[in-house]
This record gives structure tokens, sequence and C-alpha cells, in this order.
């Protein structure tokens, strides 16, 4: 990396204060970092940008580091925009229902400081540490996206820094103005591939005065289809439905409720009514909840489908010795592979089942030999579109090459 000292490394410190060379542990999925830098705000991001364009150099956004092994490692990673040291909440309109924070600010800060005034962001944090950055450059989602959806309906303005140093800014602080909301849209899901996220505004919603839990345990993919079909159709407005279905033996089907007692009590009934008398009730998240199944060193995959195909997928899961943890609500599932010789097969097999309903399986996070031996993002519709998209905004290709679908 010695090529990267010198005048490149002069250029970046004149841009941001805090620059230095890239250790092992800031290596990005084994892609060992030439520098860091660690900018303050979006005008040193912008400078930084600027400075890694008239030296070429390709970037990797990193916000808390807690995603950077999903989709694939880069091609090169020149320059690390670390934005931890963004890391405030810039305004709470607790009236208006808005908050604003820099992408480097963790979820769970941003909770704590909205939740002061009770309110919420209803985006789970499905990885302890998460940044809101991360957040949007991975779209995470956990088991409230069947309440108000993902990230992309809660964000209503947003800041960027493009390849070339030029601030973009769109949507509003009013709810209800969406110009330009479609940059955020972009951004969203993109690995860092586009933009440079620096600060988010979001809509929030009060904090429910009671939540409960009812489960019941399912023996098998029929049983468990059935009582989410149910749930669905049952006028409850679950604020989620989550199944827990692991690689062997009985799973479990839990339904969480939130809003005011008298409404949740009776709504509380009518799913127990729904789900049988083996279902029970407690005001406790239950272990799992808004996590993924796997655990360092296992494949996880997201599998998505339409709500008919739940009762397929779980039993093509069970078949491949693959857990699966997710919303049986809105048909986005995730799902955990140990062994890495079997992961080619199962993933054969589970994008089969889910494109046969409509939906798609992407390898989210694996080993290095997994990442070589499988395409892992599978077929993309509007790939094309992608390309162009990419080549408009980082024409040269320097941010997160090769990080998303398609070696964008």
């Amino acid at each position: 990396m010695s090529t990267l000292t010198g005048t490149a490394h002069d250029a970046l410190s004149s841009a941001c204060e805090d620059v230095r060379e890239g250790r092992p542990d800031d290596a990005v999925d084994g892609v060992p970092v030439g520098l860091v830098a660690r900018p303050g705000t979006t005008e040193q991001v912008a400078e930084v940008m600027r400075a890694a364009a008239a030296h070429r150099l390709t970037v990797v956004p990193r916000g808390r580091g807690t995603k950077l092994t999903w989709g694939l490692p880069p091609t090169s990673a020149d320059v690390l925009v670390d934005l931890s040291a963004m890391d405030r909440v810039l305004d709470h309109a607790a009236g208006d229902l808005i908050v604003e924070a820099q992408a480097g600010t963790r979820l769970a800060d941003l909770q704590e400081v909205v939740g002061q005034g009770g309110q919420r962001l209803v985006i789970d944090e499905t990885v302890p540490g998460a940044s809101v950055g991360g957040a949007l450059a991975s779209n995470a989602s956990g088991p409230q996206r069947m309440l108000v959806g993902t990230a992309r309906d809660l964000l209503i303005g947003i800041t960027v820094v493009r390849a070339d140093g030029v601030v973009a800014k769109a949507g509003g602080r009013v709810v209800k103005n969406v110009a330009g909301y479609d940059l955020g849209k972009l951004m969203i899901g993109s690995f860092g591939t586009l933009a440079v996220v620096t600060e988010a505004l979001f809509r929030l919603h009060p904090v429910p005065e009671v939540r409960r839990w009812v489960s019941v345990p399912v023996a098998d993919p029929a049983r468990a289809h059935d009582l989410a079909q149910a749930v669905v159709h049952g006028q409850t407005v679950p604020g989620a439905l989550e199944v827990d279905w692991p690689a062997d033996g009985p799973g479990r089907l839990t339904v969480e409720y939130g809003g005011r007692p008298d409404g949740v009590e009776g709504r509380v009934g009518t799913a127990r009514a729904l789900l049988g008398g083996d279902a029970s009730v407690s005001a406790d998240e239950p272990d799992g909840w808004s996590s993924y199944p796997w655990r360092a060193g296992e494949t996880g995959l997201k599998l998505t489908f339409v709500l008919s195909g739940l009762r397929d997928v779980l039993a093509a899961a069970r078949d491949v010795g693959a857990a699966v943890r997710g919303s049986a609500g809105t048909g986005v599932v995730y799902a955990a592979l140990g062994t890495p010789d079997d992961v080619p097969a199962a993933l054969d097999r589970l994008r089969a089942v889910c494109a046969r309903h409509r939906g798609s399986a992407v390898v989210v996070d694996a080993p290095a030999e997994v990442k070589r031996a499988v395409d892992v993002w599978g077929p993309v519709p509007g790939l094309d579109l992608m390309r162009r998209v990419k080549d408009q905004f980082d024409p040269e290709h320097r941010l997160a090459p090769g990080r998303f679908v398609g070696g964008i």
C-alpha cells in the first residue's frame, strides 16, 4: 500500500484531519484497505471524495462495520471512508414526527433520543451496533417491516456525496413532501456503490403503550402456512408475524401487537382464537426476535416469495438443512446454512422454490469459499438499468467497485 502514501495521503489529510494507513482490521471482506479517512461532516466527506477522485482512488464507505462482509468483496479499496465520527442526531422535531441524523449514528442511539419524546423509528436493529447509513446501504429490515414497510417507506430526505465530491440532497422535512425521493430509494440497498450517504431524515411513529407477543408451536410447514394465512386474513392488524423454523424439529409462529392496552387485549384474544389452544402470550420479545438465524462462519440467505409460497419454502429449507427466521406476513425470511460444501446445491434448490413463488434467494453473508463457488445475487431483473444508473452516478466505477450485483 506504499503507493497510497505521499501525495494521496497529503491530499486526503488536507480534506480531513483524521487520516491514517489501513490496518488488517480495516479490511473489507478480506480486501486490504490503503488509507482510512474519518470525516466529521458532509463537507469533509465531499473534500475527501474530491481528493480521491483527483488521484483516481477507489473508495468504500463504512458506517459501524457490522455488515462489511455482506454482498461481494470490492475489487479494490484504496480509501475507506469511516463515517463513525458522524454520529449525531441533528434534529428531532417531535411535533412533526421526524428525525434527522448523520449516517454514522447508531440506530440504538437514535432510538434513545426519539424515545424520550415517546416516539420510535420503526426500523429493527437486526445487527447490534448497526448505523443509520449501514441500515440504508444494506436495506436491512426485521419483523416490523410488516407494520410500516422498510426503510424506503420511512425515509423522507437524504444527503449524499457523489464520487466526484458533489453534495446532493433530496426530499424535505415535511412528510408529504416527496420531491426528489427517488434518490433516497436508489441509495437504499446499493451497498455504497452509487454515493456516500451522510445524513438521513425519517418519519417517526409513537411508541405503543403496550406490546404483546402471541406464539404457537408449529410441527410442519403446512401448519405454519395455514396459521400464518389465518392471521394475515384475520383483520387483527399485527405489527409483525414471524416464523422461526429450525433445521430440524418443531418451529414457532409469533404475532406481535402494539398499541393501547384495551385494543391490544382484544386483538390478542382474537389471535389466540385463530392460533388455537397451544398459543401463549408474553410481554417480552421472544428469543431471536429481529435477529438473523446465521452465526459467524455460516452462510446467510435472504429468501423472498409471495405469501402463498410459505409452505413450500419451509419444506425446501428443511430438506436442505437450513434454519429459517423471518416474516411470514410479508414473504421475506432469512436462512442459515452451515457446511460450505452443501451450499451450492441447497442454494439452487431454494432459488428454484422461491422463483416458483415469484421471489428470489440471495446470499447475504458467507465465507469466502462459498462466495467463490456460487452466484451470490442470482438472476436479477433490470440489471442493464442498474448498470446505467451506476454509470451516471459513478462513471469511473470507483465507489465500492464490485460489491453489488453484476459487478457494479
